[in-house]
């Protein structure tokens, strides 16, 4: 069948060439219009309790992951000139378009008890009336003056004051979110540079932007490095521009058609769909490798052109296409998992792979059908003097050392069993970043003088709209869960509640001086005067008489309770403290609100934070599941290829032993499971049995062609094919080491973690593989 194949491709190849150029064009015009997504991940379930209720919170109080934060830190904060400039700071960032509104010290206000009306009114603190040193030392005391203020916008201790900047949802979820950041961060600089205090910016939209940024960045560079690496590689190994410029067609048609994929799935670029294109040359030229190495064999054993590339497609093209189809599988199987990112990269990169065996089986014979016979220069590499020679060590090993082989595998293994019982499952929001970026020392900055910026919200339901006003409804139990539980928790930051606005109220009804009234009423029911206020707020808000003491109260007010009044928000940051922390936390801080709030109410959690931790579980466990459906739909594939369940054993076993020994090296090294991480395993087990599936199928074609035994027919396989089984490993290596160049810890490990993992396959599949079928196939 496949030598007919053979005959058409060729007979018909300029036909297949126009076919696959404008199939290529068509893909091409699609590849131009693919965008890079500015979300920060979709790797939560619709379905999931936290992502329900981060939706359902959205509705009710807006979105909590829009807030960028810019924090300082110095004792002159009150000098009037530096106060000024920092003034002026946020007038400018209020000129930006998608800065909805700005929380900061200068736009602080007091409330104050109208002497008639007894009702309270927001006075700002720092008005456009100071001007000396004077006026400002005045406010400046009746501001510290203010506990609602602590710990949200300064801290008393450190000295570190805080802004915090609302940003248009819509604006930061296009293009010009980039314009946005850096205007932003332009104006903060312009800041730093005037009063010579240093600046550090945080929160998710930041976070999101400079990530999606350098995501771009990296695409790039990791597409032009393993291109540039490959064409080095192939100029080494063949010694022939002609060889070389066709592999390189192969994979550039390869990497357009990832990109038109990648649009026609109705997706974007995201940290993992940036990796395809450069995952497309890698695993593209292999196939290259493997279909020059057969046809320059052939040239060498004496058939003509036209036989040797009817030769090359009949021997090599069930090989291949049975190496794309297994590394397609390793990739496609995140297709099967919950998680959206995921099955976005897993789908795209499938399809990728497999497309791109068919572009290298149009095109190779097509090209090589149009060129001259390969001369001398470009065959010399069939007789590479250290290959030939590493290649009969290999056979000393396997016919004569095989004990001591499996001796060495046994400790091994046991040493890797140990390593991967090491391992550790826990992610951070920025622990891909490197210490030394601004980005993670900024986090670090606020995590230590504000506790953190990433958001957590509780919300309390009341059961029945306007239900804040019932009896049920104590605001000293919500006092107390605050007080006694919250507070006790040193990685979330101060919460800020509706018992804060009725202390702040209470304070101003008090005319408190100091402190000390910032308390909660000991008489009268606070929250049915909470109800009146607002109430009194949204009917001026109505009757369109509401000017801007009134609407600082309503942002005041209404910010802890939801229009309906059935639902209370316990609003707090916290630290990046990983997900194995979070998790502790978010499931000790319920056991305590149903015991603290019992069936009055219910108490749910939301915010980024949640969905962060739900994300990175989801791809966990996605992975996971994806490593056993990747093992088992690629073990069908060998049993249908070999048809024999002891050489399904023997296929097996080789690339069992490699993933587990990255992992007991990740468990040794201190490379914690996590998204970024755990992806080595299907990726490597994915493209590792292509070696296999390479020698086996020669093994069976040995034994199938000529009248040989078990063991001659496990020692000329090795002969064969060991040649480009060791060039496309050294290429497959050498385009992950390309991963390391990234400033992301994850693609830094899945650089060299799955190099390491292939390298061991390389020796499995070439050594410990032809031992066991010595041993086990009679």
């Amino acid at each position: 069948m496949w030598k007919s194949i053979a005959e058409l491709v060729v007979k018909n190849k300029i036909i297949f060439l126009l076919l696959l150029f404008v199939a290529t064009a068509f893909m091409g015009y699609q590849a131009s219009k693919v965008k890079l997504s500015y979300e920060f991940s979709k790797a939560i379930p619709t379905d999931n309790i936290y992502y329900k209720n981060n939706q359902q919170f959205k509705k009710r109080f807006g979105d909590e992951g829009n807030t960028m934060v810019v924090g300082i830190r110095t004792d002159s904060f009150f000098v009037i000139n530096n106060f000024l400039a920092y003034k002026k700071m946020i007038a400018d960032l209020k000129t930006v378009s998608a800065v909805k509104e700005v929380l900061s010290v200068p736009s602080s206000f007091q409330l104050i008890k109208d002497p008639f009306t007894e009702k309270l009114q927001a006075e700002p603190i720092f008005d456009d009336s100071i001007g000396t040193q004077e006026d400002m030392d005045l406010a400046k005391t009746t501001f510290l003056s203010l506990p609602f203020y602590e710990g949200a916008l300064y801290n008393k201790e450190s000295n570190a004051y805080l802004l915090a900047m609302r940003l248009d949802n819509n604006v930061m979820a296009s293009e010009a979110r980039t314009s946005v950041v850096d205007s932003i961060l332009a104006i903060t600089m312009q800041y730093q540079a005037a009063t010579k205090i240093e600046v550090h910016q945080s929160g998710l939209p930041l976070i999101r932007t400079l990530l999606a940024n350098k995501i771009q960045k990296e695409m790039k560079f990791f597409l032009f490095a393993s291109i540039a690496l490959s064409i080095i590689i192939l100029l080494i190994f063949f010694r022939s521009f002609s060889t070389m410029l066709i592999s390189m067609a192969v994979v550039l048609v390869g990497v357009v058609w990832a990109l038109g994929i990648l649009q026609l799935c109705g997706y974007k670029i995201t940290l993992l769909t940036a990796l395809i294109p450069s995952l497309v040359v890698v695993i593209g030229i292999p196939n290259c490798i493997y279909f020059f190495n057969k046809y320059h064999t052939s040239i060498k054993a004496g058939l003509d052109k036209h036989q040797a590339i009817i030769e090359m497609v009949s021997k090599m093209g069930v090989v291949t296409l049975f190496c794309n189809i297994t590394a397609a599988i390793g990739f496609a199987v995140f297709a099967l998992t919950k998680s959206e990112i995921l099955k976005e990269f897993g789908l795209v990169a499938g399809l990728s792979i497999f497309f791109i065996f068919i572009i290298s089986f149009i095109l190779l014979p097509s090209l090589l059908s149009l060129l001259p016979v390969p001369g001398k220069t470009a065959l010399k590499y069939l007789d590479t003097k250290w290959i030939n020679a590493l290649i009969q060590k290999m056979q000393i090993w396997v016919n004569e050392k095989s004990t001591a082989v499996l001796a060495i595998t046994g400790v091994l293994v046991i040493l890797a069993i140990v390593g991967s019982l090491r391992l550790k499952n826990v992610a951070y929001i920025v622990d891909d970043l490197p210490k030394t970026d601004v980005l993670y020392k900024d986090l670090k900055f606020f995590e230590t003088h504000f506790n953190g910026v990433m958001p957590l919200e509780i919300i309390i339901d009341t059961k029945k709209p306007k239900g804040i006003i019932q009896p049920t409804v104590d605001i000293k139990t919500i006092a107390f869960f605050v007080d006694s539980v919250l507070k006790n928790y040193s990685e979330i930051g101060k919460p800020l509640s509706v018992v804060d606005g009725v202390k702040f109220s209470y304070q101003a009804l008090s005319e408190g001086a100091d402190s000390s009234t910032y308390a909660l009423p000991a008489f009268g029911n606070p929250m049915l005067d909470l109800h009146r206020s607002i109430r009194q707020l949204q009917l001026r808000q109505t009757e369109q008489t509401m000017d801007a003491k009134d609407s600082a109260m309503q942002k005041l007010l209404g910010s802890f309770v939801d229009s309906t009044e059935q639902y209370l928000r316990l609003s707090m940051s916290m630290k990046d403290v990983g997900t194995k922390r979070l998790k502790i936390i978010v499931d000790s801080l319920q056991l305590q609100a149903d015991e603290v709030f019992g069936d009055a109410y219910n108490v749910s959690f939301a915010g980024a934070s949640l969905t962060f931790l739900e994300g990175s579980r989801y791809i966990v466990n996605g992975l996971k599941e994806s490593i056993l459906w990747a093992f088992g739909l690629i073990a069908v594939c060998m049993l249908y290829l070999f048809r024999n369940w002891r050489i399904l054993i023997c296929s097996l076993i080789p690339n069992i032993i490699p993933l587990l020994f990255t992992a007991g090296v990740m468990g040794w090294a201190g490379v914690a499971i996590k998204p970024s991480t755990v992806l080595v395993f299907s990726v490597a087990l994915g493209i590792a049995v292509d070696v296999t599936i390479r020698f086996l199928v020669h093994y069976k074609q040995m034994l199938s062609d000529g009248n040989i035994g078990n063991n001659q027919a496990v020692t000329e396989t090795i002969n064969k094919t060991a040649l480009s089984i060791i060039y496309t490993s050294l290429v497959l290596v050498a385009g992950f080491i390309v991963f390391c160049g990234s400033s992301f810890g994850g693609t830094f490990a899945l650089g060299w973690l799955t190099s390491l993992t292939l390298l061991i396959a390389l020796f499995t599949n070439l050594i410990l593989l032809p031992i066991l079928l010595r041993k086990f196939i009679k």
